[in-house]
Formats: C-alpha cells, sequence, structure tokens
C-alpha cells in the first residue's frame, strides 16, 4: 500500500477528530485528493485553487530572490564597498556576498509571514471544522515582498494576524473577502507604525557599529539614503538611470524594485490566464493618462518649481511606472481575482482607476508618495459596484432590443 492510501485511510479512522482539518491541509498540499466523480459528464482540467496559488507564487519567486541580492547590494553600496552595477548580469551585483546578506535578512520574513498566517488559517479552519483553505499560500508570500527589509518581526507578525483574522477570516474566508489580504497587512503597518513604513531609507547591516568607525565630519550618506520616491518627494533629482531604475538596482520593498521581472511575471501570469491583461493594460494607462495631466499642468507653468508638488508632478510620466511599488501592486495584487472586477468592462474600469489614482495620491501626498496600496483597496472596494452597474447596463440594452424586436 501506497503511502498516499495509507495517509488516506489514516483520514478516514480519524474523521471524527478536531484536528483532522490542519492533518487534511498537509494531505492535500503532498497529494491529490482521493474523491473521484463518477456520474455524470465533467470537465478535466487541473486549474484547482491550489495549483492556480502554486503558478502565483512561481511568478513572485524571482522577484523574491533577486530582493535578496537588492538587499545586500545597497547594504555594500550604501557603506562605499562596491561599485554601482552596470548591466543586467553585473557581477557588483550578482555575487554571492550579497546574497547571503539578503538571504539572512529577508528569509526571517518568509517565516514569519507563513509560520503566522497558516497558523491563523489552521486554528480557524478546526474551530470551524473545515478544510484549510489555500489561499494564504499568495498571501504569505506577498507580505514579505511589500514590507521594508528591516522591519521588526514582531510588528510583521502582528499585522499578519490582523490581516487573516480582520481582512479575510471575519468575511467567511478564501474567496469571500472585499479587500486584498496582504494590502490589508501593508495597510495596518503603514497606519500603525508609520515611521516604519515610510520606506525611505536604505537598510543597512551594522550601520551603527559602521558609522563609529567613520571619522568625525564623515559623509553619513553613505550609510543611509533616501529611496526614489522619496528624494522625488523632496524635489531631489533622479540619481539612478533608467535602465537601474527598470533592472531593479535601486533601494525599496523587497520585491517592488525589479520591473523587468514583474512585467516578465505579469507575462507569465496572463500566458496561464490567471491574470487579467484587462486590468494590468488599464491600470497602465491610468497611471500614464494621470502622469501626462501632471506633466501637461508642469509645462503650462501652473507648478513652480518650488512647489511641493513639482518634484512628482514633474517627473516623466512614463517614470512613474518605474519606481516604488506601481508595476508590483498592477501585476500581483490589482488582478486579484477575488477582490476585482468580475466583468469585462468592469475591468477596465478598475484598472483604469487604480492607476489614475495611485499617481494622483503619490502626487499631492509627499509624505508618503506611494500611493498603489490606497488605490487598490479603494478599487476593492468599488469592485461590485462596478460590475453591479455594468451587469445593469447590459441587461437594460437587451431589453431595448428585446421590445424593438417585438414592436
Amino acid at each position: 500500500m501506497g503511502l498516499k492510501n495509507k495517509l488516506h485511510n489514516f483520514k478516514e479512522k480519524n474523521k471524527d477528530k478536531k484536528w483532522l482539518p490542519a492533518f487534511s491541509a498537509i494531505h492535500t498540499f503532498l497529494f491529490m485528493p482521493n474523491e473521484t466523480t463518477h456520474n455524470g459528464t465533467h470537465i478535466k482540467a487541473a486549474d484547482d485553487l491550489k495549483r492556480t496559488m502554486n503558478t502565483v507564487i512561481l511568478a513572485l519567486i524571482p522577484c523574491l530572490i533577486f530582493g535578496m541580492f537588492n538587499a545586500g547590494y545597497q547594504h555594500y553600496l550604501a557603506l562605499g564597498d562596491i561599485e554601482r552595477a552596470v548591466g543586467f548580469f553585473s557581477t557588483e551585483f550578482w555575487n554571492l556576498a550579497n546574497f547571503t546578506i539578503g538571504f539572512w535578512k529577508i528569509l526571517p520574513l518568509v517565516i514569519v509571514s507563513y509560520g503566522v498566517g497558516l497558523g491563523i488559517e489552521f486554528i480557524f479552519a478546526i474551530i470551524k471544522g473545515h478544510e484549510v483553505e489555500e489561499g494564504y499560500l499568495v498571501t504569505g508570500m506577498l507580505v514579505p515582498l511589500i514590507v521594508p527589509v528591516d522591519i521588526p518581526l514582531w510588528m510583521l507578525a502582528v499585522a499578519v494576524v490582523f490581516g487573516v483574522v480582520i481582512g479575510k477570516e471575519v468575511f467567511g474566508g478564501t474567496g469571500m473577502n472585499i479587500l486584498n489580504p496582504a494590502l490589508t497587512i501593508r495597510a495596518f503597518l503603514f497606519f500603525s507604525y508609520p515611521t516604519w513604513m515610510s520606506g525611505d531609507k536604505v537598510w543597512v547591516e551594522g550601520a551603527v557599529e559602521r558609522a563609529n568607525e567613520i571619522a568625525a565630519g564623515a559623509n553619513l550618506d553613505a550609510i543611509s539614503g533616501e529611496t526614489i520616491l522619496g528624494g522625488i518627494a523632496q524635489n531631489n533629482p533622479i540619481t539612478h538611470s533608467v535602465m537601474e531604475m527598470f533592472y531593479g538596482f535601486i533601494p525599496g520593498s523587497v520585491g517592488e524594485t525589479s520591473t523587468l521581472l514583474i512585467v516578465l511575471g505579469g507575462l507569465f501570469l496572463i500566458f496561464t490566464k490567471i491574470g487579467s491583461w484587462r486590468i494590468m493594460l488599464s491600470s497602465v494607462i491610468g497611471a500614464i493618462v494621470m502622469g501626462l495631466i501632471f506633466n501637461a499642468v508642469v509645462d503650462a507653468g501652473w507648478i513652480t518649481q518650488g512647489s511641493k508638488f513639482y518634484g512628482l508632478m514633474s517627473t516623466e510620466f512614463w517614470h512613474h511606472l518605474l519606481i516604488g511599488g506601481l508595476a508590483f501592486g498592477i501585476v500581483y495584487m490589482a488582478t486579484d481575482p477575488v477582490t476585482a472586477s468580475q466583468t469585462n468592462r468592469g475591468k477596465w474600469i478598475y484598472g483604469f482607476f487604480i492607476g489614475f489614482i495611485s499617481i494622483m495620491i503619490r502626487v499631492f501626498n509627499p509624505a508618503y508618495p506611494e500611493g498603489v496600496m490606497l488605490a487598490i483597496l479603494l478599487m476593492n472596494v468599488f469592485a461590485p459596484t462596478i460590475d453591479h452597474y455594468v451587469v445593469q447596463g447590459n441587461v437594460k440594452r437587451r431589453l431595448k432590443r428585446l421590445k424593438a424586436k417585438t414592436a
């Protein structure tokens, strides 16, 4: 008898135990379920929830690995120990020293995210007596990628508890939540611990010790410096090249820096029919339109260089897609099938306003120039309303056609 059958028999013998949902979660994660259908016509497909979640995780892995290299790279770059990387395959970036320091800094974030989040899922499954849902598999990977690398682990744990319980379980669990759980966790962190979530400084391991070794009067900006968005919000010029921003050799949250890898991940999700290309494309269009409007305002002379809005308003409209978390949010969180619009026309409207509002928040709130989180959460709330009016519009058009035919 194979291991799969032994585990199945073990489940049958203990089907009345309260802890069975926890065991079943591990069993179904490792094996296909034993239950099969016997009557009627059925569609054979491999796109169940577990495989869908695993596919999204595959699309996120390159961003995670890149983030580990980038954390080490930003560390050594800020200390002045290495030269700036030139080209995507630069040895200054892709080296074991960078990966090692980034790996040991980011791995605890992943462990805490999955450990606490899945622990809450198991507890609710046991209390309610249902199977453990796979919805947190993706959320658990997203959370470490959208937070600063130096966030205290206890803050992350508290935020994960809040996000899973308040953002998901109170609505009924996976498939019933109205807000993206990962963004709910980030929003909790932002409003509860704003100084940690500003993301305006480069994390450096042992910065205090290193600073004490620097002679008096030395330039301490070599140890900590602003992110690109933070600098632009203070009307400082961009010091990184377009290719550095596109490749991701810039400071920022773990998974948001490499636009190149995010685009490739988006194409993979579109190819596997998991991510909506309508939402992605319309979000980009919305961001470009808002960026063009702000550029036109600056060109018309309505905003002068002394204004606090000048830096972000004058930024080239397409640069907004390369900096901050806009691209990451569009590809991996705006396309969440549970919280996004479900109708095709609704997806265009939903996505457009995400991009449009993201740039608006980024410009008009210089204290927090990253607006994609708030834009997506806002549109999560309005997604059902958008779909409602799209459906009602279709119903009215069909009724008019019907009346015209019967007249």
